[in-house]
């Protein structure tokens, strides 16, 4: 498995490229902006995106989707229950300052929780955590993490957003999350990696 992390957008957030070594079949996950640097590493390894995966619907993930869905090729996914921020990503931006209008983007597929998605020769499993929103997901591919805005290191997503509940967080992370080993690695949508180990000990939010 091959993993690349590009941060773009006004938040910083992190987008990975997942790709199969043997296939070459990969993944985007999230999606703030179309910079070359995604493009050019896709041609790169030669790889296929078959889909782009959203571990949410906040602006700052889905920005981007609509020009990467096109220049990729790739199908959307998301959790259905984030449909409604995503269909209403303005309204959200204006919270942050944004001032321009976007077309809500579209999706071809919608996962729950313990879908299993085949790409290549990965097996990337739906973990549903809500917390952060209604419809967050994390993705857990063998040994890796991809958490979106739901665990970060050393901290936790925010919930005072629509949707949000620091109760339903905190049980997201404690009893699915922190029930997976401990040397898994996670790759969060802001910040530094960790691992579940590390989170256990050290998050003194948790």
């Amino acid at each position: 498995m091959i993993i690349k992390c590009f941060t773009a957008g006004q938040l910083e957030n992190n987008m990975y490229l997942v790709i199969d070594e043997k296939t070459k079949k990969a993944v985007l996950i999230d999606a703030s902006a179309l910079i070359p640097e995604i493009t050019d590493t896709v041609k790169a390894y030669g790889a296929d995106v078959e889909y782009i995966l959203l571990t949410h619907g906040h602006f700052d993930h889905i920005m981007g989707l609509t020009e990467l869905k096109k220049a990729l090729n790739a199908k959307a996914v998301i959790c259905h229950d984030d449909l409604i921020i995503s269909d209403n990503i303005n309204e959200f931006t204006r919270l942050f300052g944004g001032l321009c209008e976007s077309v809500p983007p579209t999706y071809e597929k919608f996962v729950k929780d313990g879908d299993i998605i085949t790409v290549g020769d990965m097996q990337i499993k739906v973990i549903h955590t809500p917390g952060h929103t209604e419809g967050g997901v994390c993705y857990l591919i063998e040994d890796k993490l991809f958490s979106g805005d739901t665990l970060f290191r050393g901290s936790v997503g925010r919930t005072d957003l629509f949707g949000g509940s620091f109760e339903e967080l905190l049980d997201s992370i404690k009893n699915k999350l922190f029930k997976l080993d401990d040397n898994i690695t996670v790759y969060p949508g802001h910040g530094p990696v960790t691992t579940i180990g590390y989170e256990k000990k050290h998050n003194e939010i948790l």
